[in-house]
């Protein structure tokens, strides 16, 4: 159960593993190929292994620093791209409900609409002024009130945690209301 859980919570490594090990199979494929013609004595195929390794000592000389600098940003990103694939949580956007005889897994929307939905009956105002965002500890309500009509934010408050204790998602977000200062006229 804890294996199926972690992975419908975590997002995958796979496609970065995967590209990476591309990366590293078709370099040391290309190195080993441009050896073997030297060995043999036969015409590179691209690059002569002396010729690219007396480029890579003598750099930068004879190279422009345009080029460079782009060769140098581009391995930056890539290894920023692995470097946080692998340090990073990888959470994705759900939570866990738990019940006696299962865990249930529901995405961070399907929350986001219960909590909307309570909150609007909450405010008594339509479905187009109320916006919710579940992040993996937050939940922040948005309401755009009708002009004219006060809306009490701590009863919109206490029915948004009423919804989350009913739900009881793991972890369990803190709800905040943020009511604008603009309203809408008519309901």
């Amino acid at each position: 159960m804890e294996r199926i859980i972690k992975r419908e919570t975590r997002s995958s490594r796979a496609v970065p593993a995967v590209i990476a090990a591309v990366l590293v199979i078709a370099l040391c494929g290309f190195a080993l190929l441009e050896t073997a013609l030297r060995a043999f004595g036969q015409p590179p195929w691209l690059v002569d292994p002396e010729a690219a390794m007396t480029l890579i000592v003598g750099l930068p000389g004879g190279v422009r620093p345009v080029l460079l600098g782009v060769l140098g940003a581009v391995l930056v990103m890539a290894g920023l791209y692995f470097f946080l694939n692998a340090v990073l949580p990888g959470r994705r956007a759900r939570h866990l409900l738990w019940d006696r005889r299962a865990a249930v897994v529901v995405d961070d929307e399907v929350i986001a609409s219960a909590l909307a939905r309570r909150a609007r009956l909450a405010a008594n105002v339509g479905p187009e002024q109320v916006m919710v965002v579940v992040s993996r500890n937050r939940v922040l309500v948005n309401v755009r009130p009708t002009s004219g009509v006060p809306l009490r934010s701590d009863a919109m408050l206490a029915a948004v945690n009423d919804e989350l204790r009913a739900m009881g998602p793991s972890p369990m977000p803190e709800a905040r209301i943020n009511v604008t200062p603009e309203g809408v006229i008519g309901a």
